[in-house]
């Protein structure tokens, strides 16, 4: 059972002890280390879920798994969270982590769902206007592909929406069709 608070909760700890121990970059790219191990290896976070497999063993996989790939901080870490019963979380703290080092760092994060591949000058291109438009210093875009769309594009900064795409324009259209006053309703 996902558990965002929890996740949230941890990730700021290791953030401000990050920062504390001058790591903050070493820190975030182990994150992003164990996020991609996470995400690429279910057999992995199902040992992690797993009540039957007892600490000291998933403390010992964790460990053979991440040695030599992550710092000490961290390390430590992942050993917290084996001790408090913890570790069934990872995922979500890391995910939680690179999202509080964004925030921390005051990079926006843009999301841009597009009907086909779009080029490098079309990229920079709305990072440019995003900066522009909205005052951002630091500007990250997550570009997604979905042929669903038709044509055009979906840009999501936060909780704003601009929803450009064809299927948004047909959907409407339809909705028009159904609700036209000027076609009388037989019954």
């Amino acid at each position: 059972m996902p558990n965002p608070r929890l996740a949230s909760r941890y990730a700021k700890s290791l953030l401000d002890l990050s920062v504390e121990k001058e790591q903050l970059e070493q820190v975030y790219a182990d994150m992003q280390w164990l996020n991609a191990v996470c995400k690429g290896n279910r057999d992995f976070v199902n040992m992690l879920k797993s009540p039957i497999i007892n600490a000291d063993t998933k403390k010992k996989i964790v460990e053979a798994i991440t040695g030599g790939n992550i710092s000490e901080i961290t390390m430590m870490f992942n050993r917290l969270l084996v001790t408090k019963s913890r570790e069934k979380y990872l995922p979500e703290i890391a995910t939680a982590f690179i999202a509080a080092y964004k925030e921390h760092k005051h990079i926006k994060i843009v999301k841009l769902t597009s009907a086909s591949e779009i080029s490098d000058a079309v990229r920079d291109a709305i990072v440019n206007s995003v900066r522009a438009s909205m005052g951002f210093d630091k500007v990250e875009l997550e570009v997604k592909v979905d042929p669903s769309l038709i044509g055009g594009f979906v840009l999501q900064i936060d909780d704003k929406l601009v929803d450009a795409s064809i299927i948004y324009d047909l959907r409407t259209i339809a909705k028009q069709f159904q609700n036209n006053d000027f076609i009388y309703k037989i019954r």
